[in-house]
């Protein structure tokens, strides 16, 4: 019995090592990763604790704004999905959510103008308080045009929210209602935002460095 006993100690053991040294292992390779991707950033923009603080006052205005009603919140996906996430929490009403999948983009840094809506919401917001929320206005075009389809939709009230405002790179005259940082002309990744899928795991939002997209 105590053999067995000691057979079965060791095992246990020996497993929980392996875990062990698989889980130092993974971190090591997901720091050298962070590392490498952050060797590709100019420089940081928006800190993380700046994004929260700032995410923390537009819930807040939300919240006051429409109090005592219903929300709809709806996200342009993808680089709205960890604004939209954390905006949500921070709002005090009663809210349903939806999302769309629109397409404006020619390459991987050009706009092109062209809007095309891949998937519309389910939700019905006739007569609704609809919440748009975009992670970067730039054009202004894609939200221009949603602005005329959800015009035609009924809403009770109709408001955007984008967590970034890139005002000179304007085509076309569109205001958000709420504005979580005006940011120069360049280009921007992290929290949400990508170039050529990458970079949208980052915490803070910083500035790309012009040869990685200039290649």
């Amino acid at each position: 019995m105590v053999t067995n006993f000691n057979m079965v100690r060791d095992h246990f053991y020996c497993k929980k090592s392996i875990k062990v040294i698989c889980l130092i292992q993974i971190s090591k390779e997901v720091l050298f990763y962070m590392k490498k991707i952050y060797e590709n950033i100019e420089r940081i923009l928006i800190s993380k604790s700046e994004l929260s603080e700032r995410i923390k006052e537009l819930g807040t205005q939300i919240t006051k704004d429409f109090e005592g009603e219903e929300i709809i919140v709806i996200g342009v996906l993808k680089g709205s999905v960890l604004f939209l996430t954390d905006l949500i929490r921070k709002i005090d009403l009663p809210m349903d959510i939806d999302f769309m999948v629109v397409s404006s983009y020619s390459n991987s840094t050009e706009t092109s103008g062209n809007v095309k809506i891949i998937k519309d919401i389910n939700i019905d917001v006739a007569n609704k308080n609809v919440i748009i929320v975009e992670d970067i206005i730039d054009t202004g075009l894609t939200m221009h045009n949603l602005k005329e389809i959800f015009g035609v939709r009924d809403c009770k009230n109709f408001k955007i929210c984008t967590l970034l405002d890139k005002k000179e790179r304007r085509k076309i005259d569109i205001d958000a209602d709420y504005v979580g940082f005006d940011v120069p002309n360049e280009f921007v990744v992290g929290y949400g935002l990508d170039y050529d899928g990458k970079y949208r795991n980052l915490e803070d939002i910083g500035v790309l460095k012009p040869e990685i997209y200039n290649k």
